[in-house]
């Protein structure tokens, strides 16, 4: 960077209600702008705005990169790469053999990757010795306020198909809990993407569909618990899988009260967030504690009781009540990036 150094400008009025500031010579010069040249002015945050000589037309052109894959590379590793590609932003992966051909548990790996992981993202050419990988999916296709009401929809199905799996014994109804895990972590990806995009081209903000940076990785932390709420959904699904007899109707209808209040709590944070609720976000956080009880009425007839499977049991509760956690990390969330709109 030419100039490290902090520079304050006195702002100008002309015309009577214009106001005007100066550019840094050096940065015009460097930017090779001359006098009449459009430049961007877009709002960071409340107290910043970002001035930058590139229009958004060429930020968003298509990025490629080339990759050669080794016979002995371990499918795992091929995969970490590819993610890590695409998570950076490359709209186009081309996946080229180092000898002659593509090993078939390499493609078989990259396929059942783009299928359960890459939202948007197709193989657009494939032969013996390369494939090539396209994201098609656009940020104004599929705004992140919308990947995120996605992840959560998904997420809260899996808790009540779980729950219901519990209910009757349903193990084909939990492993398809399982399998909708995957569905979860494309949309959390593709939200990851776009944040990290935004990181590097604060212009792009618009075209996620939010207003600032700050709003960005709100939405970012956000994912991530709501990517975690569905990761204990399905743990709920995994002990179903390991339940030897069902559990006894009392601990079900105990349980199924928790997974309703968790759900509650998830629910309401999502909404304070897209509605920018700060007083919704508040009370949840009262609210909350709520969940504290009902596991230990759990944990007390458990006790009691000692009725089969009461391991089992915990370890489903404890799931719910992680659900529940997630949605106060959401409502803090909120919280933060509600604070200034309320007050």
């Amino acid at each position: 960077m030419k100039n490290e150094k902090e520079e304050v400008r006195k702002l100008q009025v002309t015309g009577g209600s214009t106001y005007i500031v100066s550019l840094p010579k050096w940065w015009v010069k460097e930017q090779g702008l001359e006098a009449g040249d459009g430049v961007s002015i877009v709002m960071q945050d409340p107290s910043s705005l970002l001035i930058s000589s590139q229009t958004l037309k060429k930020i968003e052109r298509s990025r490629e990169i080339e990759v050669t894959v080794s016979s002995q590379e371990k499918c795992d590793s091929i995969v970490r790469k590819i993610l890590s590609l695409y998570l950076v932003g490359y709209d186009v992966i081309q996946l080229t053999a180092s000898k002659e051909r593509i090993k078939a548990a390499h493609r078989g790996a990259i396929k059942e990757l783009v299928r359960k992981k890459l939202v948007g993202t197709e193989i657009i050419s494939e032969s013996i010795e390369e494939i090539t990988l396209r994201v098609l999916l656009s940020y104004s296709d599929l705004s992140l306020k919308d990947a995120l009401k996605r992840m959560f929809v998904v997420a809260s199905s899996m808790r009540e198909n779980a729950m219901a799996a519990l209910e009757k014994m349903n193990r084909d109804l939990a492993k398809d809990v399982i399998e909708l895990d995957n569905e979860v972590d494309r949309f959390q990806m593709y939200l990851v993407r776009g944040v990290k995009a935004a990181m590097q081209e604060p212009r792009l903000v618009s075209k996620l569909g939010l207003n600032t940076l700050r709003e960005c990785l709100g939405y970012r932390l956000i994912s991530k618990s709501v990517e975690r709420a569905a990761d204990h959904a399905a743990l709920v699904a995994k002990n179903v899988l390991e339940l030897e007899r069902p559990l006894d109707s009392q601990a079900i209808e105990m349980l199924k009260e928790v997974s309703s209040f968790s759900d509650s709590i998830l629910r309401k944070a999502i909404d304070s967030l897209f509605k920018e609720d700060y007083g919704t976000a508040e009370n949840l956080l009262l609210e909350v504690g709520e969940i504290y009880e009902l596991e230990r009425r759990i944990n007390r007839y458990l006790e009691v009781q000692k009725p089969p499977e009461s391991i089992r049991t915990r370890l489903i509760l404890e799931s719910l009540r992680r659900i529940a956690g997630y949605g106060s990390d959401v409502a803090e969330i909120v919280l933060n990036l509600t604070i200034n709109k309320d007050h």
